[in-house]
C-alpha cells in the first residue's frame, strides 16, 4: 500500500522560513546560484541558525513524540534552493532533532505547484508570489518576515498561534465594507449581521486542522490559539457567533479598536502571528514571529 499523508497536520515550508540563510541569500540574491551552491556546500556541516518559523515547526513536530502510534504532524520543506543546497537543509534539520523527511528542492523555480499532492494544511515562504499562488490554489499560506523576532522559549509544551479576522479566519466581506464606507458604516453592517455567520476565510481550514490535531490526544504538547482583531465592541459579535457557528473554540480574543497589536502579541507570547496587512506584520515582527497572509481588499 502507498505511503499517504491522509489525516495528518501537513506544514509545508521553505528553507529560508525554517533557517536562517539570509546570509547565504545575499549570493543568491546577486544572481549567481552557482556561488550560492557552493557556498552552501562549504558549510555542508555547519548547522544553519534557526529562522523564523523554527519554533512553531520543532513545537508541531513534538506532538509526533507523544503520539502513541500514528505521527499526527508531517513537515515538508518546498524550497527554491537547489537539491545541493537541499543537503544543507536535511543535515540542519537533523542535528536540531527535527523530523523531516520529505522535501522538494526546485533551483529557483516556485515549489508552490507541489503543495497540493501533498494536502498541505499551511505554507510558509519569504517569496510572496509563491504565497499569493498557494492562497489563490485554496491552501492556507503566509510570507514570514525574516527580521520578525523568534518565539520567546517560555512555552515549551503550547504551540501558541494567534490569527488577525477579517481576511485571515473570516473572509474580507466586513473588511470591504469598512475600506469603502467608514468605521461607522462597518459598525452597523457587522451589528446589522450580528447572528449571520462571516464567510470562510483563507485560514479557516488551518484552524480546524489545529483544533482536531488538539483533540487527537496529546498529554505532553497542546495548542493554545488567540484571535487578535481591530474590530472592537459591538462587532466582535458577529466574529464570537461566527467562531460558534464552525464550532471552533480560540483560547483568547482581543479586540483592540484599532490600537496596534505589536505589544499585545508580545505579552501573548506566539509561536506565529497571521494577519492581512502590512502595517500590522511590521508591528507585531517587533515583538513576535509573524507573517503576511496576502489575501483580501487590502491586498
Amino acid at each position: 500500500m502507498a505511503t499517504t499523508l491522509d489525516g495528518k497536520l501537513v506544514v509545508a515550508i521553505s528553507s529560508r522560513a525554517l533557517f536562517d540563510f539570509e546570509e547565504e541569500n545575499q549570493v543568491f540574491e546577486q544572481g549567481d546560484d552557482r556561488a550560492y551552491m557552493a557556498l552552501q556546500l562549504q558549510r555542508l556541516d555547519i548547522p544553519a541558525k534557526p529562522g523564523v518559523a523554527f519554533s512553531l515547526v520543532k513545537k508541531l513536530l513534538a506532538f509526533n513524540h507523544s503520539a502513541a502510534s500514528t505521527q499526527p504532524v508531517e513537515v515538508v520543506i518546498l524550497s527554491r534552493n537547489d537539491p545541493v543546497s537541499g543537503m544543507r537543509v536535511f543535515r540542519s534539520a537533523q542535528h536540531y532533532g527535527l523530523a523531516i523527511e520529505r522535501g522538494s528542492f526546485t533551483r529557483g523555480q516556485s515549489p508552490w505547484r507541489y503543495l497540493k499532492p501533498l494536502h498541505a494544511n499551511l505554507f510558509l515562504s519569504t517569496h510572496l508570489s509563491d504565497v499569493r499562488a498557494a492562497l489563490a490554489a485554496g491552501v492556507p499560506a503566509a510570507q514570514v518576515y525574516p527580521q520578525s523576532v523568534h518565539a520567546s522559549d517560555a512555552h515549551p509544551q503550547e504551540v501558541r498561534i494567534a490569527f488577525d479576522g477579517d481576511a485571515v479566519l473570516f473572509s474580507d466581506e466586513a473588511e470591504r465594507v469598512y475600506q469603502a464606507l467608514g468605521l461607522q458604516a462597518f459598525q452597523q453592517h457587522e451589528m446589522d449581521k450580528a447572528a449571520l455567520p462571516l464567510p470562510d476565510g483563507p485560514f479557516k481550514p488551518l484552524l480546524f486542522a489545529l483544533q482536531n490535531l488538539q483533540q487527537s490526544g496529546t498529554p505532553q504538547m497542546r495548542i493554545r490559539t488567540a484571535l487578535v482583531t481591530a474590530r472592537s465592541a459591538p462587532a466582535h459579535e458577529r466574529a464570537i457567533r461566527t467562531l460558534m457557528n464552525w464550532n471552533i473554540e480560540v483560547d483568547e480574543a482581543m479586540f483592540l479598536g484599532g490600537l496596534a497589536k505589536g505589544e499585545f502579541l508580545r505579552e501573548f507570547e506566539p509561536d506565529f502571528f497571521f494577519d492581512d496587512q502590512t502595517g500590522h506584520i511590521e508591528s507585531a515582527a517587533q515583538h513576535v514571529p509573524s507573517g503576511h497572509v496576502a489575501s483580501g481588499v487590502s491586498n
